[in-house]
């Protein structure tokens, strides 16, 4: 069988698997966040907590809860990697240095899994299992509390609550994540995914690490997160040992995001609407594989950088899973690839996670250019724009603009800083054009809370671990308190009627208009820095 066919029918099982689970998964996450009951391990966890599951907040209310709990994530876990020593299962690799710590715990906690370290030689099994796979859980489940409030907003009228963050956060993970992550391990082990509390196997005389891999490898896909248990990541025959491991992880990646558009349809009474946002990603989705595909396939040593058990096919499809979500998970060297082919996974990121985006973020990203999309069609039109029934006004413009800005803004500054430091030049493993692709792909997947990397790159000094979480924390939680902003102000309007001057949101004249919005954002932003580093590489 030949690599292009054998691609084709990858792609041709994964995208029916993801049909035949797209709506009966969609249909249960809508049920699980409109159900009036709670689960008797629900009750006692918010009697612990003292949290009145009954209450609903304000938009505020629900913003001070995503960043007080992330705080108190991010306090903790890098308390426990600082006090590593004092902990079982730390094989005597020491407490994580302060800058490491730093960067580690925001990194995980704003669901970017970002790594600076080689993790089987730093990071214990106690740090994997209690601070990097519980964040794991839990920072997806933030994403997905956030999409849901958004879709509240445009759901409910002339009210200013959003639902209970508690109560989104508990149902997100105890209903949704845990029990696909836990079927999801059980079927990774069945295929070889290795799962130990030994720090290595001996090997031909040889000590191999290994890790307790498969219950922190599916979480790590399926909540969009990319960190891996050992160094080499998804390309570790530990992690992802053949083609139905590496076909069921991607699958993992996407699942949640591409389901959530039926979520969303069911949610506002009009899956019409789903499948539009759903069209829109699968366009982009599709037309960048392709890039990546054929850039590699035709490039110069197309298989540097591949592991020979995936290919150009398998590694392209996963590549291109990786940076259209925020997972950052890589079976693959980035580095290695051609300047288009590492071009486009880079775009991918520049979209700003919509091509579909991680858990939660994904939905919620793509809505918010949705309401750019509408507010440039009233522009031309000459009308007040409205979606779902809501009148777009200047609040809800400046919070989606807020929302799209913050997260160039930070990218931009830290990556233009960067390249004029001296010391920069010593991290790059390659001058010229790609070493600025090295700097940029860097901050891009901070930015986008991705996680994945150029490795050329050497981020362990000050600079990088300071800059790079800070843009990590910067890029996450702005726009999450700008998407609460805008789900209060679309609350507490009316509803709008339909009337022959509106926009119909359900064809193709709208999916067109929303992709060009988001194609023409990434392109008048981010154009001039490509064309400086990937594009300038491609052309040589």
């Amino acid at each position: 069988m030949s690599p292009l066919v054998a691609g084709l029918l990858q792609t041709g099982i994964l995208l029916t698997a993801l049909a035949v689970v797209y709506r009966p998964l969609g249909d249960y996450m809508a049920r699980v966040f409109t159900a009036k009951g709670h689960l008797k391990v629900e009750r006692a966890i918010y009697r612990f907590a003292r949290i009145n599951p009954d209450a609903e907040q304000k938009w505020s209310t629900y913003a001070y809860g995503v960043l007080g709990f992330s705080f108190v994530g991010i306090v903790f876990l890098y308390v426990i990697q600082r006090a590593q020593s004092l902990l079982p299962f730390g094989f005597d690799r020491g407490n994580v240095g302060p800058g490491m710590a730093f960067n580690t715990a925001i990194s995980f906690v704003a669901n970017t899994n970002w790594q600076s370290y080689v993790p089987e030689a730093v990071m214990g099994h106690a740090v994997q299992m209690i601070g990097l796979t519980v964040q794991n859980f839990v920072s997806a489940a933030v994403g997905l509390a956030v999409a849901i409030a958004l879709v509240r907003g445009f759901v409910r009228h002339q009210t200013d609550r959003l639902g209970n963050f508690w109560v989104d956060l508990v149902r997100g993970t105890l209903r949704i994540l845990l029990p696909i992550a836990f079927t999801g391990a059980i079927v990774l082990i069945a295929f070889g995914v290795t799962m130990s509390l030994k720090s290595g196997v001996d090997v031909d005389g040889q000590t191999v690490a290994n890790a307790p891999v498969a219950s922190q490898e599916v979480i790590k896909e399926l909540g969009t997160n990319g960190g891996g248990v050992l160094n080499a990541n998804s390309a570790h025959p530990f992690e992802n040992p053949g083609e139905w491991t590496n076909l069921i992880e991607i699958f993992l990646i996407l699942v949640i995001p591409v389901a959530l558009t039926r979520t969303f349809g069911r949610l506002v009474g009009d899956r019409k609407q789903g499948y539009v946002l759903l069209s829109v990603m699968g366009v982009i989705w599709t037309a960048m594989l392709a890039v990546i595909w054929a850039a590699e396939a035709n490039g110069i040593r197309p298989l540097e950088g591949k592991e020979l058990r995936f290919g150009i096919p398998g590694s392209a499809l996963f590549a291109n899973a990786t940076t259209g979500t925020s997972t950052g998970a890589v079976n693959s060297l980035h580095d290695s690839y051609t300047g288009l082919g590492g071009g486009a996974a880079l775009l991918n990121m520049l979209f700003g996670e919509m091509t579909p985006g991680g858990v939660g973020t994904g939905l919620y990203s793509i809505l918010v250019m949705a309401i750019i999309a509408m507010f440039l069609a009233g522009l031309m039109v000459g009308r007040t724009p409205e979606y779902l029934g809501k009148k777009l006004g200047r609040k809800e413009v400046t919070a989606a603009a807020v929302s799209i800005l913050a997260m160039p803004t930070v990218l931009l500054i830290g990556a233009g800083i960067a390249a004029v430091l001296p010391s920069t030049q010593g991290a790059l493993n390659n001058p010229g054009e790609h070493g600025l692709s090295e700097i940029l792909y860097a901050y891009a997947s901070a930015s986008n809370n991705n996680g994945s990397a150029f490795a050329g790159i050497t981020v362990t000094n000050d600079w990088f671990q300071s800059s790079l979480g800070l843009c990590m924390l910067f890029g996450r939680f702005v726009p999450i308190v700008a998407v609460l902003a805008l789900a209060g102000s679309l609350a507490a309007q009316k509803k709008v009627p339909v009337t022959a001057g509106t926009l119909p949101t359900t064809g193709p004249l709208f999916a067109t208009l929303l992709t060009g919005s988001i194609v023409l954002v990434a392109a008048l932003t981010f154009v001039p820095a490509l064309a400086l580093g990937p594009i300038a590489e491609a052309l040589l």
